[in-house]
């Protein structure tokens, strides 16, 4: 049995450990459990569900990328809104259905509103109102997090310590598109919906950035 005392950080850092191992549906609390050696029920003296986990494994993965993260500064804001969901991505790479783990949860302190507060403050100095530049951020945060989500579910498979996907086995490009033969678009959008993650990844928030400046800040065309 584990002498360490448990608490909420090391329980969350252990999962999200394990996480890399046997992916979001694997994760249970027998699991981590076992892993930290002590039976399940002590951690529901820290948890008291697996929702609770999960939004304090988010809250790690936060503080974890935080300082990574770049600030969207005046006046490049489009460069700077880029470099961070680049960001971003990079960070939930790092764990085998980290997208999923972050979305939909929530943080269980405060840490995360000085970078948020630095971010929307870049925003609004590039002329951006408060509530354009919520809307902004929003916006290309929620492709950012769709398009991992859809990336770790095409290839679950734990990531690198650099970030980047290992031992994701490809898509039979060649099958697929035999298989839609008498569909020549849909087998033909294989090659970009399932090939190169990086460079869809780059073209969409190129598109969603060149979209924010038309349509939620339009004094920019």
């Amino acid at each position: 049995m584990a002498t360490t005392r448990l608490d909420r950080t090391l329980v969350a850092r252990t999962a999200l450990r394990l996480l890399n191992e046997v992916g979001l549906e694997g994760l249970t609390l027998r699991a981590i459990a076992a892993e930290l050696g002590v039976k399940a029920p002590a951690l529901y003296w820290h948890f008291k569900d697996k929702q609770a986990l999960l939004d304090e494994m988010a809250t790690e993965m936060f503080r974890r990328m935080a300082a990574d993260l770049p600030a969207v500064a005046a006046p490049d804001w489009r460069d700077g809104l880029t470099a961070a969901m680049r960001g971003l991505r990079g960070h939930l790479l790092r764990y085998r259905d980290g997208a999923k783990v972050y979305s939909g949860t929530h943080f269980t302190d405060t840490g995360y509103a000085a970078t948020m507060d630095a971010h929307l403050r870049g925003l609004t100095e590039s002329g951006f109102t408060p509530r354009t530049a919520a809307r902004a951020w929003f916006t290309a945060y929620s492709y950012t997090i769709g398009y991992v989500i859809e990336e770790q579910s095409m290839f679950p498979v734990a990531a690198t310590a650099g970030g980047a996907a290992a031992g994701a086995e490809g898509i039979d490009l060649a099958a697929r598109a035999e298989r839609l033969a008498a569909y020549p678009l849909a087998a033909g959008a294989g090659d970009e919906i399932f090939g190169n993650h990086e460079e869809g990844f780059e073209s969409g928030l190129a598109a969603v950035v060149a979209g924010i400046a038309l349509t939620v800040r339009p004094s920019d065309t």
